[in-house]
């Protein structure tokens, strides 16, 4: 397998489709990056991706990979015939559960400035009181990280959530 023929066979077949390589990597779960890597032939997708590429792009493994695959032509819902890949529309290669857990990965990944500033927040928050002897105001440091961590994790769940459920509606 030659990664710069594959890498320009998903670029041919991301432009038919008229997606960006953002675009691409958003319903795929990777960055644009990662794409515009695959398209140059730097790096060769992962064996996981290949049935969500292929799914994508309405081809079998085979032909996304540049050989000649099988296709077979169905009755859509709309009534026109269509072309269907061997991956059966359906079928999805990682569970709801795991696919959670990569999102919250994702999540945490992007936000990880934002636990750097809260951790900032709450060592102030310890030695604001200590240092100017008001030790009663320790109490609050706790109350604050734990509303905060409530708030953080309420947004990332959502986050999750929105992911998911707007990948299981393709």
């Amino acid at each position: 397998m030659d990664p710069v023929k594959i890498g320009k066979r998903i670029a041919e077949l991301r432009r038919k489709e008229g997606l960006t390589q953002e675009a691409l990597g958003e319903k795929l779960g990777v960055s644009n990056k990662t794409i515009s890597r695959w398209e140059n032939g730097n790096y060769m997708p992962d064996i996981e991706m290949l049935p969500l590429l292929a799914r994508e792009f309405k081809v079998s493994i085979d032909e996304l990979l540049g050989g000649e695959g099988k296709t077979t032509e169905c009755v859509g819902p709309n009534g026109n015939t269509e072309k269907s890949a061997i991956v059966p529309p359906q079928e999805d290669p990682f569970s709801l559960e795991e696919r959670k857990v990569y999102f919250q990965k994702k999540w945490r990944k992007e936000h990880i400035s934002l636990f750097a500033v809260l951790f900032l927040i709450f060592a102030a928050s310890i030695a604001f009181p200590l240092l100017g002897n008001k030790p009663y105001l320790l109490g609050a440091a706790p109350l604050v990280a734990l509303i905060e961590y409530g708030y953080q994790h309420n947004r990332m769940m959502t986050y999750v959530e929105s992911s998911l459920f707007d990948r299981l509606d393709r």
